[in-house]
């Protein structure tokens, strides 16, 4: 499936908004699909581990060693798709039932890289009545429909790629 924009979210492992993203032909980025990636890999010797010599490391990228190593661990996955990124979708003050990382020195940093990006960003406050939540709904809609709809880049490339193979099957 070809998605128009890869779509960071925070909260980042929030199901409402990984399907909302997905439903509107864009690719959530999100914790639980970097997960799935780490716990089927073959790299881990031991499951409930769950990190790879690499991981440490890869944290460092993002928080200073001073941070604590939890914050180290969340940015060994949630950097790689900061890094993805091609538009962001910020909800404030959600309640930990929408989506909670667990440590807000990760969700701080979180959000700093991600608006220092330079990508397009929406920040919504978290709906705490059924007229918010229209509203919070409507805006994610008019964001998700205002993104690219093509990606000149990556189409020339799959061009490019389509006839190579037609050559190579000629």
């Amino acid at each position: 499936m070809s998605f128009l924009a890869k779509v960071f979210i925070y909260p980042i492992n929030s199901l409402i908004l990984a399907d909302l993203v997905e439903r509107f032909g864009h690719k959530p980025l999100t914790m639980m699909n970097q997960i799935r990636e780490k716990v089927t890999s073959l790299s881990l010797d031991s499951p409930p581990l769950n990190i790879t010599p690499e991981d440490p490391k890869l944290g460092l990228k993002y928080a200073a060693i001073e941070v604590p190593a939890g914050v180290r661990g969340r940015m060994a996955l949630i950097g790689p798709l900061i890094e993805q990124t091609e538009a962001a979708i910020i909800v404030e003050n959600p309640p930990t039932d929408f989506g909670c990382v667990g440590c807000n020195r990760t969700n701080e940093l979180t959000k700093y890289l991600v608006r220092s990006k330079g990508v397009p960003v929406l920040e919504v406050e978290y709906p705490k009545s059924d007229d918010e939540a229209r509203d919070f709904v409507n805006k994610i809609v008019a964001f998700l429909e205002s993104l690219p709809k093509e990606k000149p880049e990556e189409d020339e490339k799959a061009k490019e790629t389509e006839s190579a193979d037609k050559e190579d099957k000629e």
